[in-house]
Parts: structure tokens; sequence; C-alpha cells
């Protein structure tokens, strides 16, 4: 096994980039795809995020690109976000900043002209979300018959997104004979589907049992009763500014992010930024270049922001609503001890939450500690229409568990209707039958 990146072969713009880079030796993706990719195996990938697979792909397609030559791109990484594509094209630029191999990303959420146009001026690799990449092809902007690499990059992720349909079409459209490169977090049955349809005699790496959380982060779990509880737990835990230096806050939704990014804004020392997907695209940069050069100390993001995002020193992820997604509850921690560095993980559960906790220990083959709720906090009163949604998020997951299950609100319904006696007449309860509507004939005047 390789155990410096010069045992890889690689040229010396590459190595003297990845020198410049910080990297000494290679992660343990690294070391088993690049040797794979460079002798031209189609590779099925299984790698947690922050394992350095980004790399693995990269250096091995600028050592097979070589130098800039044409006007249409040899190379094709497809991944699900504008935020991961960015990403990719960072990595890219620090990578292969001696060579003059030419890259570009594109995605949604800004107009595709200045994209076009630069794609007419030529590239070589070229990093798309599906949805763009098909949007600018369709309109004869975009020439992929000279690919020679294909990568697709958290394949469960475009998955989870409905991305399958626009992949498919992509992989019509382009030469039948190239290399592949499939990356996943996760070994879903869907994944390995779409293994079995693009892939030749694959050469299969797993870094890591599938959804397996990062060794470390450590992980812990409040049960908190209420949104006003979860906020009054925030304020509690941010106000010690020496442990939590750079913190990602996850919501569920935008209306929670939106709501806790105001309270930090009003209550909490340290700048603060928000982004999810209805910020513009310059705004959602503008947040990750300020987090990332650490003149915002709190990013809330929804889980648009939870894959792709390579930022070092993430003290902590604060999980404020749990994923729906099980397998997001390993990207979101992902996002704090990256490479090899020491990072915590902190959720807050309600009651019905709970339930999606459990699942996702099934998941990460491991329970995760519950923490003892701090008597200084003020625990609220739940609101009359969030114990509404609470009793009819549980009320599904028992009838998820049993078809038979009719739920708190039904038997209520139901304990009227067999009641002997009806309150409201002091009769036994009857059914009412639908009064019918006799027709009538207008008088013509």
């Amino acid at each position: 096994m390789a155990t410096t990146f010069e045992d890889f072969k690689l040229n010396k713009q590459l190595l003297n980039a990845v020198t410049e880079a910080g990297f000494t030796t290679p992660t343990p993706v690294q070391e088993k795809t690049i040797p794979l990719a460079l002798a031209g195996h189609d590779v099925l990938g299984i790698a947690q995020t922050g394992t350095g697979k980004t790399a693995a792909y990269v250096l091995p397609l600028l050592m097979k690109v070589k130098f800039a030559q044409g006007t249409n791109p040899r190379a094709l990484i497809l991944c699900p976000t504008r935020e991961l594509a960015m990403q990719i094209e960072e990595n890219i630029k620090v990578l292969g900043k001696y060579t003059d191999i030419r890259f570009l990303s594109i995605y949604g959420g800004v107009g595709p002209k200045t994209q076009i146009e630069h794609i007419k001026k030529g590239i070589d690799i070229l990093i798309a979300t599906p949805g763009r990449l098909m949007e600018v092809y369709l309109k004869g902007d975009l020439v992929l018959k000279e690919l020679k690499t294909l990568v697709l990059d958290e394949a469960d992720k475009m998955m989870d997104m409905g991305f399958m349909p626009q992949i498919r079409r992509i992989l019509e459209v382009i030469p039948r004979k190239r290399q592949n490169l499939l990356f996943s977090a996760t070994m879903q049955e869907r994944v390995e589907k779409l293994s079995e349809e693009f892939l030749e005699f694959p050469m299969k790496i797993e870094i890591t049992p599938s959804a397996t959380p990062v060794e470390t982060v450590s992980q812990v779990l409040y049960e908190v009763p209420n949104l006003p509880t979860k906020i009054n737990l925030l304020a509690y835990l941010l106000r010690d500014q020496e442990q939590f230096t750079r913190v990602m806050i996850f919501t569920k939704s935008k209306k929670n992010a939106e709501n806790v990014f105001k309270f930090l804004e009003r209550k909490i020392q340290g700048d603060v930024r928000v982004i999810h997907g209805n910020k513009g695209q310059n705004t959602r940069i503008n947040a990750m270049e300020a987090f990332k050069s650490g003149e915002v100390r709190f990013l809330v993001a929804t889980d648009v922001a939870a894959r792709g995002i390579d930022i070092s020193d993430v003290s902590h992820v604060i999980n404020f609503d749990v994923p729906m997604i099980y397998e997001d509850y390993v990207h979101r921690i992902g996002r704090t001890g990256r490479a090899l560095k020491e990072g915590a993980s902190i959720t807050f559960a309600n009651e019905a939450e709970m339930h999606h906790i459990r699942e996702i220990e099934k998941i990460i083959k491991m329970q995760i500690p519950q923490a003892t709720f701090p008597e200084e906090i003020t625990v609220a009163t739940t609101g009359f229409e969030e114990k509404q949604d609470i009793a009819k998020e549980i009320d599904n997951q028992k009838r998820k568990a049993d078809p038979n299950f009719k739920g708190a609100f039904h038997d209520k319904k139901e304990t009227l209707r067999e009641g002997v006696i009806d309150k409201r007449t002091g009769r036994p309860f009857e059914e009412k039958k639908p009064t019918k509507i006799r027709g009538f004939r207008r008088n013509k005047s």
C-alpha cells in the first residue's frame, strides 16, 4: 500500500500541489482508489464524507486529462448540489494549480448565460448538477461526445433528491466507451442497482461500513419537549464561547432556519449567517466564505448544506431538528471532525423525533449517548399547534408500525359515536343521515 503520494507515480505538477495543500499521508480511500483509477478500472466507492474521497478521484482525473486540449470536456463529474459542485471545483483548483487544465462547475440557482460562455471558451473537466447539465445540453451549447471519464459523487443523495431520470438521460447521450467512478456514503439497494446499470466489472472499495459516523466526532442527545425549549437550550450551550468556536446548526425547514437565525442574531454574541433553498446563490456563497474564513461564528442551514462542504475546524454540529432522511444524520455530523481532527455533535429531539433517533441508531449501529437536561434551563409549555403536530406525527409512526392502529384522533371520534348519550341532545347518539335537497322549478317571469 502507498504510504506517500510519491508512491502513486503522480507527475511533478500534482505532487507539488499536493505538498502545498498540506497533504502528507494518503487517506485509506485515496490509498485504494487512486491506483485503480489510474489503471483504468471502473470503481464503486463506499466512503463517508470527510474521508478524502474528492482528492481520491480528482488526482487520477488530473493525471488522465494531463493538459488543456480542444474545446469539449473529456471528464464529467456529476453531483447533487451546487455547494458540492463548488467544493469539487475548489479541490480541482488547488490540486491542478500547476497544470493548464480548464475546469468549470455548472448548477442551478443562477442564469446559465455566463456558464455557457465559459463552456464555449473550452473546458477539459466539467462539474455539474444533473438538472443544469441537461438544460445546457438540450440548448445545444454543450458537446459530450468526447467524454472519457464519468464520476458520480454522492450517488445516494442524488437518488434521494429524485435525479434518477436525469442521470439515465445523461447516460444515454454520453459515449458508452468510458471509465466510470461512482461514490456513495451508503450502499442502498438503489445505488447497487445503478452501479449494475453503468459500471463494468467495477472494483468495489468500502472504507467504512455503510452510514458509519466519523470516529473523531463525539455524539450526544438531548430529549427536548418543544421548539421554545430547544431555543432555550441552544442559547444556554452557545454562551460557552471557548468551546463553541465555529458551529453549524441544522434545521428541518426553511422556517425553522430563519427563526433560529433571527434568534441568534438578536441574543447570542458572534456573527451568524443562514443558508437554505430560498436564499440566492451569491448570498449562499458569501455566507459559506464568511463561515470558512472564521468571520462568522454560526452557520444555520437546512440539509441543502449537509454535504459537500469542506470547512476545517468546525467545533460543533447541532441538529436543532432530527433529519427525516436518516443517512443525512451522518452527513450532517461529518461537517465536524474532518481530516482526523476532533469534533462534537449535539442533537435535540422532541417526543416524536425520538422515533427517528432510534431508526438512526439502527443505521449507525450504535446508541447515541443521552445527556441530562440542564436544570438551569426553562422548560417552556408546548403550544397547541406544536402539540397537535407532535401527536399526529406519533400517530403516523404507530400507523406505519401497525396498519390496524386508528390513532388518538380517530379513537376520540369513535368514543363519541359509541357513547350511549349524546351530550348535545341528551338522547342516545345516532349517526345523522345526509339531508336530501329536492330540486325545485323556478317560475318564469
